[in-house]
C-alpha cells in the first residue's frame, strides 16, 4: 500500500489493490456516487453498473484498487494498462497520442464526507503511466470539472458497448522529459495560455505538445527536452497579438533565463528559431528539424476542430460580425489555408496530417456539409 498525499490536513490517503472482501463495501460507494450522479441531473450513467460481478472481474484481474483513509475503503477505482477496445474509435475530434501505451481509468466511486480521493486515484495512476485516457457522460458535471481541473484535454466524442456517447479526455505525462523543467512549464508557462483566445488556449498546446513528443519519435537523435519545450512555448508570443506571435515566441524563449538551467546558448537559440519557423503562413521552411516537427504538430488537422477553432478566433476578433459574415470569413480562411492550392504546407512524412489534410479538404469541397457542421456551432446572429 502506497501513500499519496493528505486529505485536506487529516488522515493520508494511500491506494491498494482491491480485494474480495472490500466488494461490499465498495458496492456501498457505487451506491453514493450513484446518488450523487442523480441529483446533480445525471440519470444516465451508471444504471445498473457497475456490479458485484464487474468488481469481482475487475479484482480478478488485478486492475481493482481501492482508496483507504485511516484503515477504511473511502474510494475505488479499476486502473485498465490494456488498449480499451471502446477507444479505437473516436469521433469529433482526436486523440492527443495514438501511440504511446495508456492506461484508463474507469468505475472511479467516492464516499461522502472525504476529500482528496479523485486526486488521490489520478495521482497514483498517472504516476504509473506515460498516459492516462477517461470518459464520461456529458450530464457527468462533477467528473467534467474534476478532469478539467486535473489537466485533461477533450479529445472527442466515444462510443461504450451500448452505444451511448461518452466524452473522451487524455492527458500526457512525458516521463522522458526532465522533471524539473517539466515541473516548471506546467507551473509558469502553461498557464498563460488560460488568458488567449480560445483558438490558443489550452487544449491546443496539449495537442501541439503530444503529437510534437510522438512525432519525435521517429527521430531518436533529436533532443526530448527540446521537443517538449519548444511545443510548449509556441504560441506564448499571442500576449502581443497573433500577428507577429511565432516572433515573439522565439523572444520569449531566448529572455527565460530559467531556460539556461537546462539547456545550453546554442540549444535555446535552435529552439527559438523553432517557435519562429512554426507559423503555417510562414513564405520559407523551418531552420531545423526541430522547426518542422512544431510546425507539423502545430497544424493539428482535424476537420470539425479546424472549423471550430476558425470560427473561434474569429468570434474573439471580429465580434461585430453577425452570423452570415462569420459563415463568409470561415469559408475564406479554410480555401486560403487549407483547400487545395491553399498556403499550408507539411512537413514530416510520418504525421497523421496527411490523412485528415485530405478529409479536410473533401469537407472544405462539400459546401453543404460544411455549411451544417457550421451550423451546429451555434453561431448567434
Amino acid at each position: 500500500m502506497e501513500s499519496v498525499l493528505n486529505n485536506d490536513g487529516g488522515a493520508a490517503l494511500a491506494v491498494r489493490p482491491a480485494v474480495m472482501n472490500d466488494i461490499p463495501r465498495i458496492l456501498q460507494l457505487v451506491d453514493h456516487s450513484r446518488s450523487i450522479m442523480r441529483a446533480n441531473g445525471n440519470f444516465v450513467q451508471w444504471d445498473g453498473y457497475p456490479g458485484s460481478d464487474l468488481i469481482g472481474s475487475d479484482i480478478d484481474r488485478g486492475i481493482g484498487h481501492v482508496v483507504v483513509a485511516d484503515g477504511q475503503a473511502v474510494g475505488y477505482f479499476a486502473l485498465l494498462l490494456d488498449p480499451e477496445p471502446t477507444y479505437a474509435y473516436i469521433e469529433d475530434g482526436l486523440w492527443l497520442d495514438d501511440t504511446t501505451p495508456y492506461g484508463t481509468i474507469h468505475r472511479l466511486a467516492c464516499a461522502p464526507g472525504v476529500h482528496g480521493i479523485a486526486r488521490c486515484a489520478f495521482a497514483w495512476s498517472e504516476s504509473r503511466c506515460a498516459s492516462i485516457r477517461v470518459d464520461t457522460h456529458k450530464n457527468n458535471h462533477i467528473m467534467l470539472h474534476i478532469i478539467e481541473k486535473f489537466g485533461y484535454s477533450r479529445c472527442g466524442v466515444v462510443y461504450m458497448r451500448d452505444g451511448t456517447p461518452r466524452e473522451a479526455f487524455q492527458k500526457m505525462m512525458y516521463p522522458m522529459v526532465t522533471a524539473s523543467l517539466r515541473q516548471y512549464v506546467e507551473q509558469e508557462i502553461l498557464p498563460r495560455y488560460n488568458h488567449f483566445d480560445r483558438a490558443h488556449r489550452l487544449d491546443h498546446i496539449y495537442t501541439v505538445m503530444a503529437q510534437s513528443m510522438e512525432l519525435a519519435g521517429h527521430y531518436p537523435e533529436l533532443n526530448r527536452d527540446m521537443v517538449y519545450t519548444i511545443a510548449a512555448y509556441h504560441d506564448t508570443g499571442v500576449v502581443e497579438g497573433r500577428e507577429r506571435h511565432h516572433l515573439v515566441s522565439g523572444r520569449i524563449i531566448r529572455e527565460d533565463a530559467r531556460l539556461r538551467e537546462w539547456f545550453s546558448p546554442e540549444q535555446i537559440e535552435t529552439m527559438a528559431q523553432a517557435a519562429e519557423d512554426h507559423r503555417a503562413s510562414a513564405d520559407i521552411e523551418p531552420r531545423s528539424m526541430y522547426g518542422r516537427i512544431v510546425a507539423e504538430a502545430d497544424r493539428d488537422i482535424e476537420p470539425i476542430n479546424i472549423v471550430r477553432r476558425t470560427v473561434q478566433f474569429g468570434l474573439s476578433h471580429f465580434p461585430e460580425l453577425d452570423k452570415e459574415g462569420h459563415w463568409q470569413r470561415t469559408l475564406q480562411h479554410l480555401h486560403e489555408k487549407y483547400a487545395e492550392g491553399g498556403y499550408l504546407k507539411l512537413f514530416i512524412p510520418c504525421s497523421r496530417n496527411g490523412v485528415q489534410l485530405q478529409k479536410l479538404r473533401a469537407l472544405i469541397a462539400d459546401e453543404t456539409r460544411l455549411r451544417q457542421v457550421f451550423e451546429k456551432l451555434k453561431i448567434e446572429n
